[in-house]
C-alpha cells in the first residue's frame, strides 16, 4: 500500500500541521514515510502546500507529479492541483470560495464545507482537523488513535488542552463530508 498526498491551500490554514500529523500517524504504524512542505516567503496568507507519501515499502523519492489524493482548501490550488490527480484517484475540497468547481470525471470527488463548521464550532483553528476527519472518512489510511498521537506529537505541550476540541473537528469531519456526483 502506498498513498500520495498533496495538500494545498493558503499558509495559515493549517496546511503543514495537518500534513504532519499524518506522517507523525504514519510513523505511528510504523509505515514509511515522507513529509515535504513548499510555501512561499509570505507564509500566512500565502500559498502552502505538503506532499505526503505514506508507503508500507520504502519510499524512492519524495518529488511527485501525481498524486493519488489531493486535499484542496482554494481555488488557486485547485486550479493547480486538479489535473495532476492519478485517474481513480481522490480530490477533497473545502467549497469556501471555490467558484470554479471540479470537473473531472475520472477522479472521486469529495466536498466539506469545514470553514462554515468551523465557524459553528466559534474555533476558526479547527479547520484543518474537521478536513483531516473528512480525508479519514474517504481514505481511512491511519487508524484514530495514531491520529491523535500524532496530534500530540506535532503540537506544542502548551496547546495539548486543545486535543480533545480537535477529535471533536475531526468527528465532526468525518460526519459532514459528502460526494459529488
Amino acid at each position: 500500500m502506498k498513498e500520495e498526498i498533496i495538500i494545498a491551500g493558503f499558509g495559515g490554514q493549517g496546511v503543514l500541521s495537518m500534513g504532519k500529523i499524518l506522517a507523525y500517524s504514519g510513523v505511528m504504524q510504523d509505515m514509511e514515510v515522507s513529509w515535504m512542505p513548499s510555501y512561499g516567503p509570505e507564509m500566512r496568507g500565502g500559498t502552502a502546500n505538503v506532499t505526503v507519501i505514506l508507503s508500507d515499502d520504502r519510499i524512492s523519492s519524495p518529488i511527485l507529479h501525481e498524486y493519488d489524493t489531493a486535499i484542496i482548501l482554494n481555488q488557486q490550488s485547485l486550479n493547480k492541483f486538479e489535473k495532476e490527480i492519478k485517474p481513480g484517484g481522490i480530490l477533497l475540497y473545502d467549497g469556501n470560495g471555490i467558484q470554479n468547481h471540479p470537473t473531472r470525471k475520472d477522479i472521486r470527488i469529495y466536498r466539506i464545507d469545514a470553514a462554515a463548521e468551523a465557524a459553528k464550532m466559534q474555533s476558526a483553528k479547527t479547520f484543518n482537523m474537521i478536513v483531516l476527519g473528512a480525508y479519514l472518512k474517504v481514505q481511512p489510511i491511519v487508524k484514530m488513535e495514531n491520529v491523535l498521537k500524532g496530534l500530540k506529537s506535532s503540537l506544542p505541550e502548551r496547546h495539548h488542552h486543545l486535543i480533545p476540541l480537535n477529535e471533536k473537528a475531526i468527528n465532526r469531519g468525518e460526519e459532514i463530508v459528502y460526494e459529488v456526483k
